[in-house]
Parts: structure tokens; sequence; C-alpha cells
């Protein structure tokens, strides 16, 4: 991986995790948010998932891997998966965290 390609990257990145935030989210998480979500979802795109993307999500579409385009597409969805993930454990974090809210054992005054 060369500078150039680590630059393109982050690019690519910066606009896939916006998109992906405002779309998966429904709202965005800030400009260091958004940044910091395109970057790592494009990492997750391309090394985790870049092979498979490109082989069954951009060549029947007709769109080469190494353009732009595709690039996008794979950060997008390495994103979006991302996202996906942080919101799936949000959830688990915040119903065990109201389950222990809600089952208050307090001692109960009756007047």
């Amino acid at each position: 991986m060369t500078l150039d390609h680590l630059l393109l990257l982050i690019l690519v990145g910066l606009v896939a995790g916006f998109a992906a935030t405002h779309l998966v989210a429904g709202h965005g998480y800030g400009l260091v948010g958004d940044i910091v979500v395109g970057i790592v979802g494009a990492l997750i795109g391309f090394l985790l998932l870049g092979s498979f993307l490109a082989e069954h999500v951009l060549a029947p579409l007709g769109i080469p891997d190494a353009s732009i385009l595709g690039q996008t597409v794979i950060a997008f969805i390495g994103a979006a998966i991302l996202l996906a993930v942080l919101r799936l454990l949000g959830r688990v974090g915040w119903s065990a965290g109201s389950r222990r809210a809600s089952s208050y054992s307090g001692r109960r005054r009756w007047l």
C-alpha cells in the first residue's frame, strides 16, 4: 500500500462515512465522528470484504473495483456494517442498563 493509496482510502472513507452515518443512523456524528466511522468502515470494507464485494457486488454492475466509484461503494458498505454493529451493541448496552434501573429493589415506604 503506497502513500497515494492510503490518502485516497482516507478521502473515500470520509465521503463514505458521511453518507453511511446519515443513511444508517439517520443523523451524523459530527465532523470527527463521520471521519472516524468512514475511515474505519473503509478499512473494514477493503481489508475484510474487498475481494468479496468486488466480485459479487461491483462486477455484476460493471463497476471496476479500482475506480473511485468502486472504492467508495466498498467503503460505504464497510461503514454501514460498522454502524449496524455499533447500533446493535448500543441497544444491548442500553437495554441492560434499563433493566438494572427498572429492577430497583429499594425499600418501599408505605404511608
